[in-house]
């Protein structure tokens, strides 16, 4: 094996107040190291060198072994914290017996509702295949409790806020991707991070969504106005709602007669009607803006898997609707899961089937990372 010394230096420099010898001097040096070296002190060296080299090697592998291992402990959560997200403090709750297993975000409905006090009964068995999290958006839940919005809620602020609230989770818990589950106006924002962030997704859970709202709450009217035609209260309120909304009494009174159609008591008495009308001093501007989306027309081609669980007999956020969307849509992969016994709000009225779909259906055939 040739071995070669190239040496660098200035004649006239000096290092530590000596003197550099010559190039002359060096040279000689170089010179009978060569002539001086024998084959065996050659094999050594080129041993040597090929040892140091392999210890580096292992030692650097080491070290990303041990990274890698870190980042792979197994850690149980159960916490609540507030994080700053859109100059507000807002809640998020994050529970898991295994920190390495994929995200489930659910994005609550409303707007101004909270799924944290109700989620262990759809969450019961998700919760062994899934670190499941949940937040109180803006004007909702614990977030409002702690501090009211300093603005006015908007879709497009509701949508920055649930893109800072993914980031924060996929930093926190060490994902490149989530699962992320929209319910009823939650998909507002849900299909808002399928269409500008497909990256941040394994998949989207679209739950009893809102799709073309100024079109569902179209149906709903006929069809309540078909239910109450002999009940002269029911249709008096009725005859007076225009859509476009243009009054928070629009909206008052197609939700009154839906609940009430429901079986919901509560919906004919004056204190639902106080407690609306105040929740619509913060949301009625918010839902206008609701019912000029119309997915159908501006969001037809996602890059992410998109499985949408519908009611049977889900009038608030009309089927019919929803599975002519599903038909129109193009995705890498989809679904639509159709609960027989259901109108809104599947989660709760189906529990179990809604699990089982997520755990046997969509888990099983979606990338973890």
């Amino acid at each position: 094996m040739e071995l070669s010394v190239r040496i660098k230096f200035s004649l006239s420099r000096k290092l530590s107040g000596y003197e550099l010898p010559a190039i002359s001097k060096w040279q000689n040096v170089v010179s009978n190291f060569k002539k001086n070296i024998t084959p065996k002190m050659k094999k050594t060296l080129t041993l040597l060198i090929i040892t140091i080299l392999f210890c580096s090697f292992n030692i650097e592998n080491h070290k990303k072994s041990i990274l890698k291992n870190r980042e792979s402990i197994v850690v149980k959560i159960d916490t609540i914290l507030t994080v700053e997200i859109g100059g507000v403090k807002q809640f998020v709750e994050i529970k898991t017996d295994d920190s390495t297993r994929p995200v489930l975000l659910f994005l609550s409905g409303g707007p101004g509702g909270s799924m944290m006090n109700s989620a262990s009964k759809y969450t019961n068995k998700l919760k062994d295949k899934f670190t499941i999290v949940q937040w109180d958006q803006r004007g909702a839940g614990k977030t409002l409790e702690l501090n009211p919005s300093p603005i006015q809620p908007s879709v497009v602020q509701m949508e920055n806020d649930t893109y800072e609230v993914i980031q924060f989770i996929s930093k926190k818990l060490k994902k490149k991707k989530i699962y992320l589950a929209g319910c009823s106006w939650g998909n507002i924002l849900g299909f808002y991070i399928v269409e500008k962030h497909p990256e941040v997704l394994h998949s989207y859970l679209a739950i009893n969504p809102v799709v073309s709202q100024m079109a569902s709450e179209k149906l709903l009217l006929i069809r309540l106005k078909e239910v109450y035609e002999n009940n002269e209260i029911a249709l008096k309120e009725l005859s007076t709602v225009k859509i476009p909304f243009e009054r928070a009494e629009d909206l008052f009174f197609i939700r009154k007669w839906l609940f009430d159609m429901d079986g919901k008591d509560y919906a004919i008495k004056d204190n639902f009607k106080d407690f609306f009308l105040e929740w619509t001093k913060t949301w009625f501007p918010v839902w206008q803006e609701v019912m000029n989306i119309n997915l159908p027309k501006t969001l037809i081609e996602v890059k992410c898997p998109v499985y949408f669980f519908v009611g049977k007999d889900d009038i608030q956020t009309s089927t019919k609707i929803t599975k002519e969307y599903f038909e129109k849509m193009k995705t890498p992969k989809k679904d639509l899961y159709l609960f027989e016994y259901s109108k809104h709000s599947i989660q709760e009225s189906e529990p179990e089937k809604f699990q089982n779909i997520i755990i046997e259906n969509i888990l099983s055939k979606n990338t973890i990372d």
